[in-house]
């Protein structure tokens, strides 16, 4: 008598790249957030580092978008993954997400990548820093201790607007009222009339972290939010003499305008220094799936030469952190200064991210 039971099921493990997932779940978890779960039609275990994020691969209004999205759920429930979207006014992909994606939906994702996740940076004591939907990476890593019962005395600050703001709030009180080295402690910016609130009032400060942390200086920082609210937070513990490597925060979202200008303001400037160049300076890229070459000034970009052909590498954060645009490169040398877009077993293999590879000679790509 055979104990069909006992018989193992084929299980693919998740691994960066593009695959297909379907949306199984939608939950409203404020009144502007809503959180989306995907699994595969085939059996996968979504394993990843709490922490990282995936891009989501999607055509709005007839135009190809890449966007990036921290995993919010936690590796501990391996066969499915989430993350928790809020509403921007204006927001052009966070809209149609809210309005468009539905349960049965399928999509293609990109990922897991990332370098700020709580499986590199081991710790005893750890202290969450979070405001605003920057909560999904710090909660990722919060549950896969809880999950796991990790041996990790965790303090979990979190700061939103106003309590109907909370992301997780039910979630996060059951937490701390399950296991004695998880302390939570919210952050309202004020409340609104009908509203009661007793906690921690205002936004994060000295006197505050004082009160909630007396022992900071001690613990792991895992920090996401706003930008404003990160620069706060970093000059804080600068003043107090913090060792900044022990600091970490989640630098992923939109390229800042004043960065976008000054990449404009370069590439002005590169193409009036393009036409003194010798031609001995310039470095050849070919592209040998289209069979097209074009010739680029040092400092250019491998994905900067694909554009000057109409060639199109998707990209979505162009700082070398999610690997939408990586490629193979078959022949020649670059600089690549990517920040965790790509592993190492991709290096060797001849992979670049094409938008932080700059040539150091003619180099050949499969594209």
């Amino acid at each position: 008598m055979t104990n069909n039971f006992l018989n193992p099921v084929t299980t693919q493990t998740w691994s960066n790249g593009r695959h297909l997932v379907r949306c199984v779940k939608a939950i409203q978890e404020t009144w502007d957030v809503r959180t989306f779960c995907f699994m595969a039609d085939q059996p996968m275990v979504f394993f990843f580092k709490p922490g990282q994020f995936v891009t989501l691969e999607l055509e709005i209004d007839g135009q190809p978008i890449m966007r990036s999205y921290t995993i919010s759920s936690s590796p501990s429930v391996p066969y499915s993954f989430s993350i928790t979207i809020k509403r921007v006014p204006g927001g052009k992909v966070s809209n149609w997400l809210h309005d468009n994606l539905k349960e049965g939906d399928v999509i293609p994702v990109h990922g897991p990548v990332g370098n700020f996740n709580a499986i590199d940076f081991p710790a005893e004591k750890v202290l969450f820093l979070s405001g605003g939907v920057g909560i999904t990476p710090v909660m990722s890593m919060a549950r896969w201790f809880f999950d796991t019962n990790g041996s990790v005395d965790m303090i979990f600050v979190h700061s939103a607007r106003t309590p109907k703001d909370i992301i997780y709030h039910r979630e996060l009180r059951h937490m701390a009222s399950r296991i004695t080295n998880f302390k939570l402690h919210l952050v309202c910016e004020r409340y609104e009339i009908g509203e009661t609130w007793s906690g921690y009032r205002g936004y994060l400060n000295q006197a505050m972290l004082e009160l909630i942390a007396p022992d900071f200086m001690d613990r792991e920082i895992f920090c996401c939010g706003p930008t404003p609210y990160m620069s706060a937070v970093k000059r804080l513990l600068e003043a107090n003499g913090f060792d900044m490597s022990h600091y970490h925060e989640e630098a992923f979202g939109p390229t800042p305008p004043e960065i976008r200008e000054e990449v404009r303001e370069h590439a002005a400037e590169a193409a009036q220094a393009e036409e003194g160049l010798m031609s001995e300076d310039l470095c050849q890229v070919d592209f040998t799936g289209t069979g097209k070459s074009v010739r680029v000034a040092p400092g250019e970009t491998v994905h900067a030469a694909a554009a000057k052909l109409g060639l199109h590498i998707p990209k979505a954060c162009g700082m070398g952190i999610c690997g939408t645009c990586k490629v193979m490169k078959t022949a020649g040398e670059v600089e690549m200064e990517h920040n965790g877009g790509i592993t190492d077993e991709d290096i060797a293999e001849g992979y670049i991210l094409s938008c932080c590879s700059v040539p150091k000679g003619d180099v050949v790509i499969d594209y």
